[in-house]
């Protein structure tokens, strides 16, 4: 027996919850920005975060993309595996893209590595990234993060020695140093460490889905202290808010690698999930 997802329903619901991503961040990333102004001491910073704040009213209420480059398109699929689907899921995931492309606007950002050629709709190959995972039951929960390149572009990965575990974090505050005021800080850290060149890359993505106001570690929280303490600050300009939060992934690695990469994030931690599904 099939679910009750209709394919243009699943459509319609995918537009809705790519215009919500882009015009609208998430509560806990909102609050860690009020947090961060109101106890900043630097005028020329709480001044950066009253702009970002009004800017993120500004477009929740009009409905517009909060930031000009509103990214490339990166889901995250778990599919229940019970659920049957009548139609083509990445199919229909592109087809998303596309009519959201035309309608909420999005700025297409999807071009070939080499030629540079830009179809204008947001697809390409291998674009949208879509991340699969099987879960039990019988939903689908879909979340979208629309990834920008200014913070993506200031993202690094290091294959460390495997006697290197005491310089994770040397190599995160020198991926911030370098970053600078790039990223549109502040920012959020998503550390993956562990696994292989490729899935450390991908748990650091992961890690920035979790909500700002997950309890951090002794260890994101070392990080994180060490990353404020350089006084990059909003947008660049100094302050005591260079980051929100560091959030880290693990995998066991391969006993000769220590993978680390470390993923960058703006002030615009943008995400968004549904669930559809579930009954009989």
């Amino acid at each position: 027996m099939s679910s009750n997802i209709n394919r243009e329903n699943f459509i319609r619901s995918l537009v809705d919850l790519l215009r919500k991503a882009e015009t609208e961040l998430p509560e806990d990333v909102i609050n860690e920005l009020e947090k961060a102004r109101n106890k900043e001491a630097s005028p020329i910073a709480k001044a950066q975060l009253e702009a970002i704040l009004k800017n993120i009213d500004i477009a929740k209420k009009h409905s517009v993309p909060m930031c000009q480059d509103t990214g490339i398109m990166i889901f995250f699929v778990e599919i229940g595996r019970e659920l049957r689907l009548d139609f083509d899921l990445e199919a229909a995931l592109k087809a998303a893209v596309r009519k959201a492309t035309k309608e909420i606007p999005l700025r297409p950002n999807a071009v070939d590595p080499l030629t540079r050629k830009n179809d204008g709709d947001n697809i390409g190959v291998g674009i949208p990234d879509i991340n699969y995972s099987f879960v039990p039951g019988k939903t689908l929960k879909i979340t979208v993060a629309p990834k920008g390149a200014g913070s993506e572009n200031m993202s690094a990965l290091k294959m460390l020695n495997p006697t290197e575990v005491e310089g994770i974090k040397a190599f995160v505050l020198e991926t911030v140093i370098n970053a600078g005021g790039m990223p549109c800080p502040p920012i959020t850290l998503g550390i993956g460490i562990g696994g292989s060149f490729d899935k450390s890359a991908r748990l650091a993505k992961k890690a920035l889905l979790r909500a700002l106001d997950t309890p951090m570690d002794a260890f994101e929280q070392e990080i994180l202290e060490a990353v404020n303490a350089l006084g990059i600050g909003s947008m660049g300009l100094g302050g005591s808010t260079t980051a929100l939060a560091v959030h880290i992934e693990k995998a066991h690695c391969h006993t000769a690698s220590l993978p680390v990469a470390v993923n960058i994030q703006c002030w615009a931690n943008r995400h968004a999930s549904l669930v559809l599904g579930g009954e009989d």
